[in-house]
């Protein structure tokens, strides 16, 4: 699972969550339960506009038990240590900001080029090819932290040929990198999605096509 999905996933747990608790502490503190006549369960949180958001007894269930505090610390405590986790993976790059170019006979000489800026050369020259509608590619390191490899999501137009755009790819972007990187190998995964055509609209009035009669 990539590290944007798991970000995704994250943000919308905790959005549910938040939007979840928003609407109960809105509908007890407007009344709507009462206003409604709706019956709710025994032990649902904030009914009324009077009643806090926590009752005194359930901030005091616990609290003369040996295990309760122990227990708040370490939850507390796993809740920071996920959070930095969360913060360190999101400011670790995945890949290399810059890449040095060969130089040949150019001895003294080093030049750098952002990957960035690759990306954005590799995305222009798939974007052309036949039946390519819309392309994303991203630089990464490989299992060697010296090796590049690029990972290209490009979407086809509908009735698009997969094995065609593969070898166009190959042969042109992706050969190209190669060539100005000075590379032998430049591993690549390709991620292909195929479009669906959009079904044909429905003919007005509704009714059924009458066949042609033939006499």
């Amino acid at each position: 699972m990539s590290r944007s999905t798991v970000n995704r996933v994250l943000l919308g747990v905790v959005a549910v969550l938040l939007l979840a608790a928003g609407v109960l502490v809105l509908a007890g503190g407007l009344d709507l339960y009462a206003r409604l006549g709706l019956d709710v369960p025994d032990g649902w949180p904030l009914t009324s506009p009077d009643q806090p958001v926590v009752s005194a007894g359930s901030r005091t269930r616990w609290a003369d038990e040996s295990w309760w505090w122990p227990a708040v610390i370490a939850g507390l405590a796993l809740v920071v240590a996920g959070t930095a986790w969360w913060l360190l993976a999101q400011l670790r790059r995945s890949g290399p900001a810059t890449i040095v170019l060969p130089t040949p006979g150019a001895s003294g000489l080093r030049l750098r080029l952002r990957t960035r800026a690759l990306a954005e050369a590799l995305e222009t020259g798939t974007v052309v090819l036949p039946e390519v509608e819309r392309v994303s590619v991203r630089l990464l390191r490989g299992p060697r932290r010296q090796r590049l490899r690029l990972r290209a999501v490009v979407r086809l137009t509908p009735g698009g040929d997969p094995a065609e755009l593969v070898e166009h790819f190959e042969t042109g972007p992706c050969g190209n990198a190669r060539s100005s990187l000075g590379l032998a190998d430049l591993p690549a995964e390709l991620r292909i999605r195929v479009q669906t055509a959009k079904p044909a609209a429905a003919p007005r009035g509704g009714g059924r096509r009458r066949r042609p009669r033939v006499e």
